[in-house]
């Protein structure tokens, strides 16, 4: 009976364990933020030293594919004294401590407002924290795109394109906001535009490929690029023989990464028209899908002069991020 009585009370403390945490997370203030925009909590001191130096070289360093330098991420810094009440409600939170405690380096979810995700790297001295900084900065970077990508889709499902024949025809969903439009549906090839301003354009391509077309190894990219240019050349033409083209000048970056639970190669680069004057970046998506024997390719590309464009890359990216294979 005492045994019973033991588990009984065990149980219950659990559960009020339970509920407490669910009740945090319940009365969780909304996070707030721009997109892609960091609070970085540490002490002045910190921030106008090393720590501050090195934390800017990573988290403000160029994104890859853009023609100008654009910042990863733009941040603020905000006194370990002051991050309390509404400061303390960012979505996107890198939290430096410098004291007497272990170098670590922990990322929390929810902890001052919901949805949030918190980094925080601390050590004794600077070079222990610089030191958590350079073995982390992957891992912090990845949890703070995540966080910022589910955003940027939970605005985008507020409004939705219609687009059922396309998803159909390629045996997928995907949530693209409803201010673009399908220019283009043939057979297996969709075409997907938004209009900015003054011939100012967002544009998406998807379609499909076998398997064979790209080989794994070191000619992967090259594969790739020579896929993108011979789908742009015949598939969306200019007049008097204008096409396309990944520009030359600017070697794509490759990436790996997940869709879907899926392995995907990401290629991020600038495009060309050949023989007219444009030019902007692109990020294309090989989705691998075995059980369709095929690649599903998720292009996006940016014709913005004059503007800056990480922002719109960026949802191009959040729109493909969105794509489930049936």
């Amino acid at each position: 009976m005492k045994a019973l009585y033991t588990v009984l009370i065990c149980v219950l403390l659990l559960a009020c364990g339970d509920k407490k945490e669910a009740d945090k997370s319940i009365y969780l203030p909304a996070s707030n933020g721009n997109l892609n925009s960091i609070s970085v909590v540490a002490d002045n001191l910190v921030w106008e030293g090393g720590v501050g130096e090195r934390v800017r070289d990573i988290f403000a360093a160029p994104l890859d594919g853009l023609p100008t330098e654009e910042p990863l991420f733009n941040m603020r810094q905000i006194p370990t004294q002051v991050f309390d009440g509404f400061a303390a409600r960012s979505r996107i939170v890198l939290k430096i401590e410098k004291g007497d405690i272990e170098a670590t380096t922990k990322i929390v979810t929810d902890a001052f407002a919901k949805p949030q995700t918190v980094a925080v790297v601390g050590g004794k001295t600077d070079k222990e924290i610089i030191a958590q900084l350079e073995e982390n900065k992957d891992k912090i970077i990845d949890a703070f795109t995540k966080e910022e990508v589910k955003e940027k889709q939970r605005r985008i499902d507020l409004s939705l394109l219609e687009d059922k024949q396309m998803e159909n025809k390629l045996g997928i969903t995907i949530h693209i906001p409803s201010v673009y439009r399908i220019s283009k549906a043939d057979e297996d090839f969709f075409w997907v535009r938004k209009n900015l301003s003054n011939s100012k354009t967002m544009e998406l391509m998807f379609y499909e490929v076998p398997l064979e077309t790209i080989s794994k190894g070191d000619s992967t990219i090259v594969d790739i690029v020579k896929m993108r240019d011979e789908i742009t050349k015949s598939k969306i033409p200019g007049e008097d023989g204008i096409y396309m083209a990944v520009e030359d000048a600017y070697a794509p970056s490759m990436f790996k990464t997940i869709i879907d639970n899926k392995p995907a190669y990401e290629i991020r680069g600038m495009w060309e028209m050949k023989g007219y004057t444009m030019a902007g970046p692109f990020i294309t998506y090989a989705i691998e899908d075995k059980i369709n024997n095929r690649y599903l390719i998720a292009d996006g590309y940016v014709y913005a002069p004059s503007l800056e464009k990480r922002d719109y890359i960026f949802e191009l990216e959040s729109i493909i991020k969105s794509i489930t294979i049936k």
